[in-house]
């Protein structure tokens, strides 16, 4: 039985963070799909066509996920897919109670679609989009958080 997950997000950009998510995941899943959802209570610097593009970069090293977008539910998205699972990733305890929201909601739609929480790598706990982006913002060196390709998208935005 092929075992499929959906891991979404917003990846505005993705970071080093997040593919250290896909590839963990990418080992455990038979397929797993990671989809960009726009986030409407965030103001995204990256279109979601670049975002497609650094993640499919970003990821070409790993055959069985594949990248793609949508607007609605999260649930929904995975219903169509016919996923079996839900992977997120959480980076500290602060993320864990709007995670919690989220999976009870996702539940109560579809009891049969699980949700599995991956603990970030520890180097990458402080690591979010946002963070990246003020430092790229101001400048700073983020080599060390994002993939080249995305500091170069970084770069060409401030």
């Amino acid at each position: 039985m092929t075992r499929l997950a959906v891991c979404p997000g917003s990846f505005d950009p993705v970071t080093y963070g997040h593919l250290d998510i896909i590839e963990r995941g990418a080992t455990i899943f038979d397929q797993l799909i990671v989809a960009v959802f726009d986030n409407h209570s965030k103001s995204p610097l990256f279109s979601v066509e670049e975002k497609v593009s650094l993640l499919k970069q970003s990821t070409e090293h790993l055959p069985n996920v594949t990248i793609d977008t949508s607007k609605g539910l999260l649930i929904d998205y995975a219903r169509k897919h016919n996923a079996d699972a839900i992977l997120r990733g959480l980076r500290a305890v602060s993320d864990f109670e709007y995670e919690l929201q989220i999976t009870s909601m996702n539940r109560k739609l579809d009891e049969d679609i699980e949700t599995f929480f991956m603990m970030t790598n520890n180097q990458y706990s402080f690591l979010s989009s946002s963070i990246v982006k003020e430092v790229a913002k101001y400048k700073g060196d983020v080599s060390d958080l994002v993939p080249p390709l995305v500091a170069e998208a970084l770069r060409s935005k401030f």
